[in-house]
């Protein structure tokens, strides 16, 4: 079959055909994935599950969905909050401190006795500029 005898209504419905084909995958992945995240569930009930999905996959799907879209949809949130937790951490720990965190932190040091009142200063000169 050549490319010039596809119709434009043949290729509208090919391109919407691939469409739904990958919607589905991205659907039994997302599916998948919270079977196995979910914490809320034993391990015969994954199983249970992961087989109903498997031997009938679009009634099983859309069953979970039906069941379990209100966890599915909780459980994405709550690893949203974690990552976006886990990312100003870091963010916060990479940064470094701040110069009037640095001149606190040295003033501690020097009242404790761990600094002189010379190495404060050549600290402090050093930090501020």
């Amino acid at each position: 079959m050549s490319l010039a005898t596809w119709q434009v209504g043949e290729v509208v419905f090919t391109m919407l055909w691939f469409a739904c084909f990958f919607i589905w995958i991205w659907l039994l992945i997302s599916v998948f994935g919270d079977i196995f995240r979910s914490h809320d569930m034993g391990g015969v009930s994954k199983a249970i599950w992961i087989f109903f999905v498997i031997l009938l996959p679009m009634i099983g799907v859309l069953i979970y969905l039906i069941a379990r879209g209100d966890k599915m949809a909780k459980h994405n949130a709550d690893a949203a909050k974690a990552q976006e937790a886990a990312m100003k951490d870091f963010i916060r720990n990479a940064g470094g401190t701040g110069t009037a965190e640095e001149l606190e932190r040295l003033a501690g040091l020097k009242a404790s006795g761990v600094l002189s009142a010379a190495e404060f200063d050549a600290q402090k000169a050093k930090l501020l500029g």
